[in-house]
């Protein structure tokens, strides 16, 4: 039922180009207990949507949602998005639960908002403690979607002097999870007066989640 489910929602936006009168699908904002803000970044998802129904023709409702890790809620939406800047935990029925949904079909974006990276570690290895977060390679499908990225993600925010990467967990040869680090590319998602960013940085944080959400509906 759950893998069901889920692969309707995802037939809904395979076909690219194709818009009905009303939206097929909503992301949805993954909330979590710990402390952490996962509220931070209000505007970054309906930007987001917008920015992919104009450039690769979804048809996204701008309006997301947001749901509880540990809600049977989460099996409604094909990609959640979390982020934050501290700690983001997870009890064992919520890790259990995201589990569930990313082997069923499901797909995590997760940004780091500075501060965050020490705790959803561990949080996700509740998730899938056989896995381990790989740097994927950037000849990957996720760089070479409609916008190419020869380098990986992009560096919006420079909270350290880190290099921006791009993580995945991989289960049965396909990235269900992918986490972006000190890239910071929500900030840049959000509206343009919250963080004053310049617009050549806006739309390289943009067209890197269209890209995110291109790969995570082909799958």
């Amino acid at each position: 039922m759950k893998m069901k489910k889920i692969l309707v929602l995802l037939t809904l936006v395979l076909s690219f180009g194709f818009k009905s009168e009303e939206p097929s699908l909503k992301l949805a904002l993954l909330k979590y207990n710990g402390g952490g803000d996962w509220y931070a970044n209000p505007t970054a998802l309906t930007n987001l949507s917008n920015f992919c129904n104009r450039t690769l023709g979804t048809n996204i409702d701008a309006n997301y949602a947001t749901v509880d890790v540990g809600s049977i809620d989460i099996y409604n939406f094909p990609f959640l998005h979390l982020t934050g800047h501290g700690n983001a935990a997870f009890s064992n029925s919520e890790a259990e639960n995201l589990r569930n949904y990313l082997i069923s079909g499901g797909f995590l974006h997760i940004d780091d908002n500075y501060g965050m990276d020490k705790y959803i570690r561990p949080s996700m290895k509740k998730v899938f403690p056989e896995l381990e977060f790989i740097e994927l390679p950037f000849t990957h499908e996720i760089y070479n979607q409609k916008f190419k990225f020869t380098s990986g993600p992009p560096k919006i925010h420079k909270h350290d002097d880190g290099v921006p990467q791009g993580f995945g967990l991989i289960w049965e040869g396909r990235v269900v999870c992918y986490y972006t680090f000190e890239s910071d590319i929500g900030d840049g998602w959000e509206d343009e007066e919250v963080h004053n960013d310049p617009p050549e940085l806006r739309i390289k944080a943009l067209q890197m989640g269209a890209n995110i959400i291109q790969y995570a509906f082909s799958l």
